[in-house]
């Protein structure tokens, strides 16, 4: 795992999940973590809700190809859902050259589009609201926190960390 560059330097979770999600999703389905990330933005809204990429496969090379480079495009697999699946398929065109610009080359030739239930996350488990005294201490726990985001993040998992627990007597 690649460590910062300067001392003091800091790195995203996202950024080291990312490093060691990747190789195994390009291994087993030929995509990356980014290609899920954005794919909302890449079929856009219409979309966005009721499909998911599952797969990326890439023909067989066993030498170079007739253009002489070593890389031949794949076929993405599609999940999506119900009848939205035959709007899908009207928009492959498209929808491959989004992927294709996406990656910056032509990474697929084609889509293929299974039907499926396309699991949304789960709703999150009611959070019973905080009382006086845990909003103090969560409060004050944060006080030295100067940058805002962080702040505003961490005061958001301490409210889900302490909402989740049993009110205490």
């Amino acid at each position: 795992m690649a460590k910062p560059t300067h001392p003091g330097m800091t790195r995203q979770i996202a950024e080291i999940a990312n490093g060691l999600i990747d190789p195994i999703l390009a291994k087993r389905a030929g995509i990356n973590t980014l290609l899920l990330a954005s794919w909302g933005e890449i079929v856009g809204q219409q979309f966005a809700d009721c499909s998911r990429p599952e797969r990326i496969r890439w023909p067989r090379q066993d030498g170079p190809d007739e253009r002489g480079g070593g890389f031949a495009p794949g076929v993405l697999t599609v999940a999506c859902e119900g009848s939205r699946a035959l709007f899908l398929m009207h928009q492959e065109a498209e929808l491959i050259g989004r992927v294709n610009g996406f990656f910056g080359f032509p990474a697929i030739t084609q889509i293929r589009i299974v039907q499926k239930a396309i699991s949304q996350p789960s709703a999150k488990p009611g959070l019973r609201p905080l009382d006086s005294l845990e909003r103090k201490r969560l409060a004050d726990l944060l006080a030295d926190v100067e940058d805002p985001r962080l702040r505003e993040s961490l005061e958001r998992l301490g409210k889900g960390v302490i909402g989740r627990r049993p009110k205490r007597g």
